[in-house]
């Protein structure tokens, strides 16, 4: 596959990450301009965010976590030319239901939708890895 092909889906979990940050971003502005916010603690963490802010903080801190997993595995893949078109697809599929997931956490984060997003996220991440590692420990 072309570089181009592999980075795409990588340019659009990006894109999802700043989206997220810049929508936390607002809605926290917005909370602490109409006085919503209930300062306890000293961490931000810690404050009385309305549901909203706080949502789309959550999901912010999630950017980071099974996503890191996404973002090491696509230069491993560049690098030892194992990135083919299962590869993008897969890339592809997770990258959509990261996003999926995302917009259901910031919006009406019905959990019954938002699970199996996440879940099937993070299975399709392990096949990813699985194929990965096959390819690379099964290489003659």
């Amino acid at each position: 596959m072309t570089l181009p092909a592999v980075l795409a889906p990588v340019f659009v979990q990006v894109a999802l990450i700043f989206f997220v940050l810049f929508r936390m971003g607002f809605a926290r502005w917005t909370a602490v301009r109409d006085g919503q916010v209930e300062v306890r603690g000293e961490s931000p963490r810690n404050y009385g965010w309305p549901r909203k802010a706080q949502a789309a903080a959550d999901n912010f801190q999630n950017q980071f976590e099974l996503p890191t997993l996404f973002f090491a595995l696509v230069p491993l893949a560049i690098l030892t030319h194992k990135a083919d078109l299962l590869f993008v697809l897969l890339a592809w599929v997770f990258v959509v239901l990261r996003w999926l997931h995302a917009l259901e956490h910031m919006g009406p984060n019905r959990l019954k939708l938002r699970f199996p997003f996440y879940a099937a996220g993070a299975l399709v991440l392990l096949v990813m890895w699985a194929v990965f590692a096959a390819r690379i420990l099964l290489t003659v």
